[in-house]
């Protein structure tokens, strides 16, 4: 994956080695397996200390399947994070009862996943870790587990009490910002509309400078064929979105658009922008995964903290086989600690 995030250089908080809570994710799904095989990797021990935040039996079960070693040490729920460790330390909840099958919803593993999250904020709150890695979960079994969030994004912002919070997408050299996120296509055509447009750009913009990017150039993707071509292919680009740029620049910031999503992404990609405003979700996961498929990552903006996560959900279809391909998870934690680390910098510079 190429860099497409800052690489703090300055002296003190460069050179230590953050702390950074990795969810175990759906323990049905392959979250167990790509953490376990993310944080046994040297670029992964290298970038942070690694807290997995999860069942430490399913985990050491897994560990077993998949022959992997790491010396890991466990602390369990309320206890203190020990002050030196560097070994990856497993936070254990101890909070899945009976058998969790390999690849199948569940309410209890919907429920055990929920709560690695809630206990990595937490952790997050609390200071004893510098930034979350989050592994998929899965939107039904979380549903059946009593949890009605539609994703990370949005249970994120709940337990935050964060007003403005955005989905986004680091791929390659392209970095992408969402203005909805699940919801039907129907829906989120009617969520492109000026005020959401400015709200998300200036957070994105926000966010971007935090990661070390001083004048982020920002582009806006057009909803319709050809950017609506003057109006013939619709009139979101002239209503909503031409409004919210102008809206944007009067605010000093550098945007432009609307842009054609058939050429918008490709120009991000070669350098033109620092990042795309996408309408909407499909229009963005598409030249994600097309240019970066299993090395993208997953980033919530608007957090009081980093969040990052993989760019792939639970693969039922391979849960519990020891196939699962773990680069995104190696890529979400390195992201993470590389953000933790620019922001830990960004804040001092301010005081």
């Amino acid at each position: 994956m190429t860099d497409a995030s800052p690489e703090p250089s300055a002296e003190g908080a460069a050179g230590r080695r953050p702390r950074i809570g990795v969810t175990m994710g759906d323990p049905a799904g392959i979250g167990p397996e790509v953490v376990l095989k993310a944080v046994a990797e040297p670029e992964v021990l290298a970038a942070c200390v690694p807290v997995v935040v999860g069942d430490a039996p399913l985990l050491a079960h897994t560990a077993r399947t998949l022959d992997l070693t790491c010396g890991y040490e466990i602390v369990r729920r309320g206890e203190p994070l020990p002050a030196e460790s560097d070994a990856p330390l497993i936070y254990h909840l101890d909070n899945i009862t009976g058998t969790i099958a390999p690849g199948v919803e569940s309410g209890a593993a919907g429920r055990a996943a929920a709560e690695y999250i809630e206990a990595a904020v937490e952790l997050c709150g609390a200071g004893a870790v510098e930034a979350i890695a989050t592994a998929p979960i899965n939107k039904r079994s979380l549903f059946l587990g009593g949890y009605s969030f539609p994703g990370h994004t949005e249970f994120l912002a709940h337990l935050t009490a964060s007003p403005e919070c955005a989905m986004a997408f680091v791929a390659s050299n392209l970095r992408i910002v969402l203005i909805s996120t699940h919801v039907p296509l129907s829906e989120a055509i009617g969520l492109v509309e000026k005020e959401r447009i400015v709200r998300v750009t200036r957070l994105a913009e926000r966010e971007l400078r935090r990661w070390g990017i001083e004048r982020p150039r920002i582009a806006v993707a057009a909803l319709n064929p050809h950017g609506a071509e003057g109006g013939l292919f619709g009139v979101e680009e002239s209503t909503e979105i031409q409004p919210a740029v102008e809206a944007c620049r009067e605010l000093g910031l550098e945007v432009s658009g609307p842009y054609s999503a058939d050429t918008v992404f490709l120009r991000a990609a070669r350098g033109e922008f620092d990042a795309v405003i996408s309408c909407y979700h499909d229009q963005a996961m598409i030249p994600v995964k097309c240019l970066s498929f299993g090395e993208a990552v997953n980033v919530t903006l608007g957090l009081p903290f980093i969040r990052t996560s993989v760019d792939h959900g639970t693969a039922f279809d391979i849960a519990g086989r020891g196939v699962a391909e773990h680069s995104s998870m190696v890529a979400a934690i390195t992201l993470a600690a590389r953000l933790a680390r620019a922001d830990e910098i960004g804040r001092a510079v301010e005081v």
